[in-house]
């Protein structure tokens, strides 16, 4: 691992932090927009998601597959 990725996975940890901080901080000054905000953010992202699978699903290609040749069945050497 190189000292980029890592210094980038302390930025990430010390957003993390910082953004709980602040939600924290809204929460105990009753602030609507503290509750709002990560809500939607949420909400958006969730039907994101869904519209992505659902798109994906609406267009994928199927190939149709070709009909199997079902082979006869061996005859027992013993039956004839």
């Amino acid at each position: 691992m190189n000292e980029t990725s890592r210094n980038q996975g302390w930025a990430i940890v010390a957003g993390a932090v910082l953004l709980g901080l602040l939600f924290l901080a809204g929460i105990l000054q009753e602030w609507y927009w503290a509750l709002a905000i990560p809500i939607a953010v949420l909400t958006f992202f969730v039907l994101g998601l869904v519209a992505w699978v659902g798109h994906t699903i609406a267009t994928v290609q199927v190939e149709a597959e070709p009909p199997s040749v079902e082979a006869e069945p061996l005859q027992d050497a013993s039956n004839g």
